[in-house]
């Protein structure tokens, strides 16, 4: 798990939060930097907090603040907001942000880089992020490419694209991988009630799915 930099690329504040965290906070532990561009404040998400806590004015700051705070417990201090609208990411100039992708990509020469899997990642705007983050590393040199830990979570993944090929065991980060999703207040407000009972009735399938994080390293193909 040594690497030389880490960069993460999400659309939304929470992407983060799930699949990630415990790698993320594994690799900020060990001292190796993470860089965090976020394409969107994920402005048009459905929830408002519960009890409410938001309006549809007010929940782009609340979830930047809620994103502030996540990074500072996952220990990543370079965070990078591209100011993209929430839910038009697919509708963007996809050639324009995979340049603006890998001109971070050639400012900090990541060793690796987490994304979405393209078509597997259930959003449109995750599947919009991870296509244009594969086509930012495609246009590389081949010798100067990172490698691509890709998450994928669509029903029939496993069936189209295979086992993940990377299953790190983050148990030992469980706990502070909750505190990283419950920073998201006012979309997991509800969730957190739900884990909270799962772990009471000692769900496996819950200890799991927060004691696991699965990526599939994705192959460049050249045009």
């Amino acid at each position: 798990m040594e690497e030389s930099h880490v960069l993460v690329v999400f659309p939304h504040p929470d992407d983060e939060a799930f699949g990630v965290a415990g790698t993320i906070m594994k690799h900020t532990d060990n001292g190796t930097p993470v860089t965090y561009v976020c394409l969107t404040l994920g402005e048009m998400g459905r929830n408002m907090g519960r009890p409410v806590m938001a309006t549809r004015e007010s929940l782009p700051l609340i979830r930047r603040e809620e994103l502030d705070e996540a990074c500072r417990l996952l220990g990543i201090t370079d965070l990078r907001r591209f100011g993209m609208r929430d839910k038009t990411v697919e509708f963007a100039d996809q050639d324009a942000l995979a340049d603006r992708i890998g001109d971070v990509i050639n400012e900090l020469k990541p060793s690796l880089v987490i994304t979405f899997y393209p078509g597997y990642a259930v959003h449109p705007d995750h599947d919009a992020t991870g296509a244009c983050v594969i086509e930012a590393v495609r246009r590389m040199n081949p010798e100067d490419r990172p490698t691509i830990h890709a998450i994928a979570f669509a029903n029939g993944s496993e069936e189209a694209i295979g086992e993940a090929d990377v299953v790190r065991d983050v148990r030992d980060y469980s706990d502070r991988k909750m505190e990283v999703i419950a920073a998201h207040a006012s979309q997991t407000a509800g969730l957190m009630e739900q884990i909270k009972n799962r772990v009471e009735k000692l769900d496996d399938t819950l200890a799991e799915q927060l004691s696991n994080e699965r990526f599939w390293t994705y192959t460049i193909e050249d045009k």
